[in-house]
Parts: structure tokens; C-alpha cells; sequence
């Protein structure tokens, strides 16, 4: 990773959450952005709802089942996340934390890793 920009580990990282956004949850974000801030990751995924998904935020009872589905799909998929992230930056996940939008179909992931990404980019 020392030999990478910050600007390059945060695409791979936006690359590799999109892939699995595709093959895990079946559709890919219209749009994604990754930031590096010190030990963390964040990473924000435009329109990942589905066209079912949307039809269901029409209610009270379906955006309450959308975020109940996404959230399990996320913490059973916590493992492999990890696994991509620690790939891309050598360092391991401490934490995971998420929240979907019903209204404006982005979600939010932030991860806590055990090292100071920062330290370990290339200084331009």
C-alpha cells in the first residue's frame, strides 16, 4: 500500500465494494466514494436500492423490513468485507458500521481498522 496514492487505495477500495455489492447483493450503486480518514473507512454507495426495494419504501412497515434485511445481509457478509479491505490495505477490521437511507438510496459504511491508514499511504 506504500507505494499507492490515497486517491488509488480509495478507488480500489470503491472498485472492490462495488464488485461486491454486485455479486453479494445482486446490484450494484449507482455511485460510490471511499475516504480515508486516520484508522478509518468510509465508503458511500449512491442507489443501491432495488426497484422492489422502492416500492416498498412507500410504507411505514416496508422501509422498517428493508433496513431489518439490508443490515443482516451486511453483518453476514461481515467476514468476507473484511477480508477485501484487509487485502487492500494490510490492516484488519475492528469494527463495522452501517445505515441505509430508504429515502435517498445511499448507505453508509464505516470501518475501523487496527492500523493508521494513513501512515501507511504514500506521501506525495
Amino acid at each position: 500500500m506504500r507505494n499507492k496514492s490515497r486517491g488509488m487505495v480509495e478507488a480500489e477500495i470503491s472498485e472492490a465494494l462495488i464488485k461486491f455489492e454486485k455479486e453479494y447483493m445482486g446490484r450494484g450503486p449507482v455511485e460510490t466514494r471511499t475516504y480515508i480518514i486516520d484508522d478509518m473507512i468510509i465508503v458511500r454507495l449512491k442507489g443501491v436500492l432495488t426497484r422492489a426495494e422502492e416500492q416498498l419504501t412507500r410504507s411505514e412497515e416496508g422501509l422498517v423490513l428493508i433496513k431489518k434485511v439490508r443490515v443482516k445481509l451486511l453483518e453476514e457478509a461481515r467476514p468476507l468485507l473484511c477480508a477485501i479491505l484487509r487485502d487492500i490495505t494490510g490492516c484488519e477490521s475492528r469494527s463495522m458500521h452501517t445505515d441505509i437511507s430508504t429515502v435517498s438510496g445511499e448507505r453508509v459504511i464505516v470501518f475501523t481498522m487496527d492500523c493508521n491508514l494513513e501512515d501507511r499511504i504514500k506521501k506525495s
